[in-house]
């Protein structure tokens, strides 16, 4: 099995290949692209010829890998949820009822796949000569790991956060000031994802010469769609080892939760050219897709331009972007990375809803069978595997990302299930 030696960032795809992409212009089709203040555009480029000096250094892919590998503990491991797998066959018709693993990212450093690609951004910055960080989050675990990393390479770090996700979030927020963060609370609009975006955004128009922003998914202005995903690749690349040695074979299906969507890609792009193997995304569907209260941009979005990218977006008529809402603070952002809707127009990636309720459900069932509290963003992906595994013969495989572990939201889930803690 290849450990995090194994790099995605110099595999050449062929011809007419999904994993095309994007092109000189930072497009996914019709989608990506930059779309920044005049002030921003030469630390973008900036940003993207470090990025592709990156590939073909020794040097910076090899302290990565050391710190996936040491630092990080990468391979995650891969688990066979077979209690979780029996009681789905239990009202499955006889002879159905899909064998279910997880790739338990939530293993790593800090707790979910953030610090894959943080690391990654942290090492450039320094080769960049910047001597400040800024980072958006939501959830809390990418400004977790932004911190991490930071005290790791003695940089200071500056962690924007919407005021709703540092009351939901209280843990995150504790460990992101203890790892010597500024968390910096953010009061405009619905105060979550979004509006901490908005804010890292302007601080970096404001701060060019010193500040390297570190994006947490696979949206924004070229490069960071593709970088990002390039660096959460790992995850799939090790995934594919894995199910050969425990299988002998891909899995039938791939589930991952969107949000922005960079475990999803991280899982997804090396299977994209395998063509026997399907792939599920699984977006929020908050008190339900017609209830106007979701974060389901691609079931129910539209193309525009938010945060750098053109890519699909919640809209009102008038083109304006319109609140998200998702029990999980990972997935409460209204629109999704340039890619997986490019992805989505193909039809290469099926992508669903899931409701708070359907997740919550999820959360504790998972707890109770395997004995893995997962966040609420994988509890999506798992609410989704829960519909489908008992639907497919029992030879089938389906794969989940659990990409990140459940501490930071048990606040969340007790006031929901009433309980006191």
């Amino acid at each position: 099995m290849p450990n995090s030696r194994t790099s995605p960032v110099n595999q050449q795809p062929p011809p007419n290949s999904f994993r095309q992409g994007p092109d000189a212009r930072g497009r996914f089709g019709n989608f990506g692209g930059r779309f920044v203040a005049e002030t921003l555009m030469p630390l973008i480029l900036e940003v993207e010829a470090a990025y592709e000096a990156s590939k073909t250094d020794q040097a910076f892919q090899d302290e990565w890998r050391r710190l996936l590998t040491h630092y990080v503990g990468r391979p995650s491991p891969l688990w066979f949820a077979e209690r979780l797998t029996t009681h789905l066959r239990k009202d499955a018709a006889p002879g159905m009822g899909a064998k279910v693993y997880f790739k338990r990212d939530e293993l790593n450093h800090t707790g979910a796949h953030k610090i894959n690609a943080v690391l990654g951004q942290i090492l450039l910055a320094k080769k960049m000569g910047k001597t400040r960080i800024i980072a958006e989050t939501g959830a809390g675990q990418h400004g977790v790991a932004t911190a991490t990393a930071c005290a790791l390479m003695d940089l200071p770090c500056v962690v924007y956060m919407g005021a709703t996700d540092v009351e939901r979030q209280q843990p995150n927020v504790f460990r992101m000031k203890l790892l010597g963060a500024e968390v910096v609370p953010v009061t405009s609009g619905a105060a979550t994802l979004k509006d901490a975006m908005n804010e890292g955004l302007r601080d970096w128009v404001a701060n060019v010469r010193d500040t390297y922003y570190c994006i947490g998914t696979v949206a924004g202005p070229h490069p960071y769609p593709a970088m990002v995903r390039d660096f959460q690749s790992v995850i799939g690349i090790e995934a594919k080892a894995q199910m050969q040695e425990a299988e002998g074979r891909l899995p039938d299906v791939l589930v991952a939760a969107v949000g922005g969507g960079s475990n999803a890609m991280g899982l997804f792009y090396p299977f994209l050219d395998d063509a026997d193997v399907a792939m599920v995304g699984v977006e929020a569907a908050g008190r339900g897709l017609d209830s106007g209260e979701h974060a389901a941009a691609l079931s129910r979005g539209r193309p525009g331009v938010l945060h750098g990218n053109r890519t699909y977006l919640l809209q009102d008529g008038d083109g304006q972007i319109t609140e998200a809402h998702s029990i999980s603070a990972g997935l409460d952002y209204p629109g999704v990375g340039p890619e997986h809707s490019w992805l989505h127009e193909l039809g290469r990636v099926t992508y669903s809803g899931v409701t708070d309720d359907e997740a919550l459900a999820a959360f504790q069932l998972c707890s109770k069978l395997e004995g893995i509290i997962p966040a609420l963003e994988p509890a999506h992906a798992l609410a989704e595997v829960m519909k489908m595994a008992p639907k497919m013969p029992a030879e089938k495989i389906i794969l989940m990302n659990l990409c990140g572990r459940g501490d930071k939201d048990i606040f969340t889930v007790a006031k929901h299930l009433g309980e006191n803690i």
